[in-house]
């Protein structure tokens, strides 16, 4: 390999230093679903992501560790996701459904050999095989405890996992400090109660992110809106202890991405303005290749961000560009009933249902061979041209959804197998994760990020616009309501008051899912997620009069108390809620 004379210096003073580091943040999540429907929304989702995504990714780490190759990947395991998975009833829901699909592929197979299909045949044998062994791995390998072989993993050195707010919850556009604090205590509090140790960093849900500053509600959302200075979201981040989280690349950029997007919708737009009033670019460019120092607030304990490396992501994000749009890969769309087995491979982009041809597993090995090697050396290239411009080694951070990894690219888990073994074999490269790389590379440098997210166009528009604002108006008044109901009944010594208050802020909490207002404007599962959250929003309210209630010395009724007992059934997350984070903020903005 011929390299430059500024990389020739560079690894001349230390033969062993490698052009830079590199690593995957996976951000696991799905909103609450247990007791919320089966199919075709509901737990079958999340019994889905375990056995595409979660259970293979395991499986590929396992794999590694096993090879005496240590991952070093930072994954993110919502809290939110992981009080599912621990919850006894998953365990009995996801036995069921590979039991069911290991069932369903049989008979399949059983049609087909019928029919004299016999690549058919060979298929559903595949998909028999698959589920089956998915079970015995869940029952056998992992104990029934995916999060627990998570936690091994991570107790063991080879990987890391970082932690989210709560419920996934939008937090920019939450209205008041105190439910951001909530939304991020509880997600620190309950990472410590699976993983046994401080989490060192977080996945911002949909990475969106805002300073310090001035803010007020759209008044498309609220009436009488008044600025009210706002701590900035680092700031949350620094009282519970988190070092670091991942941005957009173009918010390290200046935060420019928004585009005609704030047109389509007056509330956006003013939100957008009032933020880029309150931000003050600098001129020094920045690049994603280091880790920066964020900081509205300078005093507060140093938070670092890394951020996404748009090259490398969009190779594997793009269906169309990307590696998934891979012809001989499996078709996500297309489905074979009854049994729902996908048999089809994505042939070409273009092509309708009709068109697709069916898959063949014996090609795809040497497709993510030559995709892992191309990826390493995108990577590679990146590493180098920074190297070349500053004459300092730097970082290639790549953040996806982990659900990416099996369930929408079925292939997604060997080829990040490969990626990594590669990764480890490669002398130049670091294979890292986000707090090992802090602990080597400490950032200096203070950086004031703009707002803004990595959803389309940069800015809030996909969780705010003209579909989905009834949502926020109806968070707000429930924000503002537990706020006053804490401050009243918070200090109570009536245990039954103390429930219905706890059962207010899961209602909070689970409304603010971000998933909600994602799911209404793709209309991916539209009636599903305004039917959750008016579900929680109509919950919230009726348990806001029981408070009231009880706290003016009535008692319950036996009706009312069913309704209360049932809803703790329903909503059963966050076993030791502590209401008084929504009484006031510990340190507040002023």
């Amino acid at each position: 390999m011929t390299v430059s004379p500024a990389v020739a210096t560079v690894l001349s003073d230390n033969a062993s230093a490698p052009l830079g580091s590199f690593t995957f943040v996976l951000h696991s999540h799905l909103p609450y679903v247990l007791s919320h429907g089966k199919w075709p929304h509901g737990t079958d989702w999340l019994c889905e992501a375990a056995a595409e995504t979660y259970i293979p990714l395991l499986n590929v780490f396992n794999r590694l560790v096993e090879e005496g190759i240590t991952p070093r990947v930072t994954i993110g395991l919502t809290p939110i996701l992981c009080e599912m998975m621990a919850d006894e009833s998953f365990k009995y829901e996801f036995t069921d459904y590979l039991q069911n699909h290991i069932d369903a592929a049989a008979e399949t197979a059983r049609e087909f050999s019928r029919q004299g299909e016999s690549h058919f045949h060979e298929l559903a044998l595949f998909w028999h095989h698959f589920y089956s062994e998915a079970l015995r791995d869940f029952e056998e390998k992992y104990t029934c405890d995916i999060v627990g072989a998570f936690r091994d993993l991570q107790d063991a050195g080879q990987i890391e996992i970082i932690t989210c707010a709560a419920t996934h919850g939008y937090l920019p556009l939450i209205s008041t400090d105190e439910a951001v604090q909530a939304q991020v205590r509880i997600g620190v509090d309950t990472y410590k109660k699976h993983f046994g140790r401080q989490p060192r960093g977080i996945w911002l849900p949909e990475c969106a992110y805002r300073p310090r500053y001035e803010w007020k509600p759209a008044a498309e959302i609220v009436d009488d809106g008044t600025p009210v200075l706002r701590k900035g979201v680092e700031e949350f981040l620094a009282e519970n202890g988190i070092e670091y989280f991942v941005a957009d690349a173009h918010l390290i950029k200046g935060g420019k991405a928004l585009g005609v997007y704030a047109e389509r919708f007056g509330a956006l737009r003013s939100i957008h303005e009032t933020a880029m009033e309150n931000y003050k670019p600098e001129e020094k460019e920045r690049t994603p290749h280091e880790a920066y120092i964020v900081g509205s607030q300078v005093d507060n304990a140093p938070v670092s961000v890394f951020t996404r490396h748009e090259r490398t992501s969009m190779q594997v994000w793009s269906a169309e560009h990307g590696y998934p749009g891979n012809g001989y890969y499996l078709d996500f769309h297309k489905k074979h009933f009854p049994g729902g087995l996908r048999l089809w491979r994505v042939t070409h982009i273009q092509a309708d249902l009709a068109q697709k041809q069916p898959y063949e597993p014996i090609r795809i090995a040497e497709i993510c061979e030559a995709q892992a090697t191309h990826f390493v050396e995108l990577v590679k290239e990146g590493l180098r041209t920074h190297l070349e411009a500053t004459g300092k080694p730097g970082i290639v951070c790549c953040p996806y959804d982990a659900e990416l990894f099996g369930h929408w690219w079925f292939e997604g888990p060997q080829w990040l197998y490969r990626v990594l073994k590669k990764l480890w074999a490669d002398p130049e490269i670091d294979l890292t994760n986000g707090g090992r790389y802090l602990d080597q590379h400490p950032p200096t440098e203070i950086v004031a990020l703009p707002e803004g997210s990595w959803g389309e166009g940069g800015f809030h528009y996909i969780w705010l616009n003209a579909e989905n604002s009834w949502t926020w108006r109806e968070i707000y008044a429930c924000e503002r309501d537990m706020t006053r109901l804490v401050r009243e009944y918070g200090d109570s010594p009536n245990e039954q008051l103390q429930e219905v208050l706890q059962q207010c802020g899961r209602e909070l909490l689970l409304m603010q899912s971000s998933d909600w207002q994602f799911l209404i404007s793709t209309v991916a599962a539209r009636d599903y997620a305004e039917l959750r959250c008016a579900e929680h929003i109509n919950t919230f309210q009726k348990l806001r009069t029981f408070a009231d209630k009880v706290g003016s010395g009535h008692a319950l009724d036996e009706g009312e108390c069913d309704y209360l007992i049932a809803m703790q059934e329903r909503d059963r997350c966050f076993a030791h809620i502590d209401v008084s984070l929504w009484k006031e903020v510990d340190i507040p903005a002023g």
